[in-house]
């Protein structure tokens, strides 16, 4: 199954590519545009999961669904979403060596080349209207988990500044470390919240996965109610194996998206499934019935 490590790293790729090999499909509308989406919450999908499709043609397909945002997409894909009317709900840059989902903040050795990144890379976010930028704890590496809260709220506030300035809010992922994150750290909604607590700052929250947060302790509708205004983003996947959000897996969507609209949330929410038909029109024709069963 593809994952989104090895995703990171072609990211470069795709995004040089897309820029000439899509223009003739995305000219095709891939799906009829009809309006028909509430949009009580704003639809976002993660371009990893369709990484497979040049990405001009996605772009048009997202936006003939009638979708926002196309995102974990990173500063040489931005200019192609704002010619298509779209954006990134939330955005990432190619990691410095040495660095990525298993080695991150938890570790001191990482603070001072991810400032340096984080520097660079959120004037840009900013200047492209975008709102929100990924980063990740790290894996323990025997290291407890009050050491590597520690750690991370260290370099955090060291990016605050920089945050604020740009008006960027900075969203560290909740991964499942019973699968497949193992050993990763911030793998609890409890957890996340502590540190964001400690942190202390409205430019500091979490991206809330679904799909991680169902393998590691569920709860959803009531850790929506509990801890929403430290989560800025949401993410979903069928679970088990990360397939369609459909009747197939154990999450209804749908109940755990009501609540979400109800708590007040105005921010994406991003589709992170892999889809079954491996063809362009059948992996959007799958994108646009799990958008659906979101969009209530």
């Amino acid at each position: 199954m593809t994952s989104r490590r090895n995703v990171i790293k072609t990211i470069g790729t795709v995004a040089a590519t897309s820029m000439t090999g899509g223009a003739a499909m995305a000219s095709q509308k891939m799906m009829n545009p009809k309006g028909e989406l509430k949009n009580n919450i704003k639809h976002s999908v993660c371009r990893w999961c369709y990484s497979s499709i040049d990405f001009e043609t996605l772009c048009q397909g997202v936006k003939d669904i009638g979708m926002a945002s196309i995102e974990l997409t990173g500063p040489g894909e931005w200019p192609i979403l704002k010619k298509y009317g779209l954006t990134a709900a939330i955005g990432w840059g190619d990691w410095p060596k040495g660095t990525g989902l298993t080695n991150f903040f938890a570790d001191p050795k990482n603070h001072d080349v991810l400032v340096a990144f984080y520097e660079d890379l959120l004037p840009k976010a900013a200047a492209n209207g975008i709102k929100n930028i990924i980063c990740f704890s790290g894996n323990r590496n025997g290291m407890d988990n009050y050491t590597g809260m520690i750690n991370c709220a260290q370099v955090i506030r060291r990016l605050i500044p920089t945050c604020e300035k740009y008006d960027v809010v900075l969203s560290m992922e909740l991964l499942s470390s019973r699968d497949s994150h193992r050993d990763y750290m911030c793998d609890h909604i409890d957890w996340g919240v502590s540190l964001c607590e400690m942190v202390n700052s409205e430019y500091f929250k979490l991206l809330y996965d679904i799909f991680h947060m169902q393998s590691m302790h569920g709860d959803h509708i009531r850790n929506i109610r509990r801890y929403g205004k430290y989560i800025s983003h949401y993410h979903t996947g069928g679970m088990p194996g990360r397939k369609e959000i459909d009747e197939t897996q154990e999450i209804y969507y749908p109940a755990v998206i009501k609540a979400l609209i109800d708590s007040g949330y105005k921010g994406y929410l991003g589709q992170e499934f892999i889809p079954t038909p491996k063809d362009t029109k059948g992996m959007l024709a799958s994108l646009e019935r799990c958008v659906k069963i979101c969009d209530v």
